[in-house]
């Protein structure tokens, strides 16, 4: 057995020190990127998802601008119609269709329904999902994982694209 001095053992433990601080930290910082993803696409995504209480109908586009469309809502059940609400869509959009949407409670603010709204809302979490791959992949050095969030992330952008 080779005796290494003092010094050689604690630079040894020293650098085992680096290597854990670099995962722990490129960890908590793919958390906070996934975190975060969700948090923006919950804000969203719950009126999707969670749609006991809230107004249904559809929303007819009258006039579009580069990120969003207003236009009146004619309720289906028992909401109230509104004669200009507004909600962001995607640039494929024209004037005369109609979008099926939820109004966010206590505002004009309309939320696409449906299966593409639902893709459409997660799709701050997709994009986090891709930032995270390149953190664990690169940094954290996790190749199969890092491949498993891009293709995820991809997976939810794709969906979002075709569906809207």
């Amino acid at each position: 057995m080779v005796k290494r001095s003092r010094s050689r053992r604690a630079a040894e433990g020293a650098w085992g020190l680096v290597l854990l601080a670099r995962v722990l930290g490129l960890g908590a910082l793919a958390a906070l990127i996934l975190a975060s993803g969700a948090w923006a696409s919950w804000r969203t995504a719950q009126h999707v998802m969670l749609t006991k209480g809230r107004e249904h109908g559809t929303v007819t586009l009258a006039a579009c601008g580069d990120s969003t469309c207003t236009g009146p809502f004619a309720p289906s059940g028992s909401a109230t119609a509104r004669s200009k609400v507004t909600i962001s869509l995607p640039i494929r959009h024209q004037v005369g269709d109609k979008v099926p949407a939820v109004i966010k409670p206590g505002t004009d603010t309309a939320v696409r329904a449906g299966f593409g709204g639902l893709l459409f809302a997660w799709v701050p979490l997709g994009g986090s999902l891709l930032l995270a791959a390149v953190v664990v992949g690169g940094g954290l050095r996790m190749p199969r994982t890092a491949w498993t969030l891009a293709a995820a992330g991809a997976a939810l952008l794709g969906g979002a694209f075709l569906t809207l």
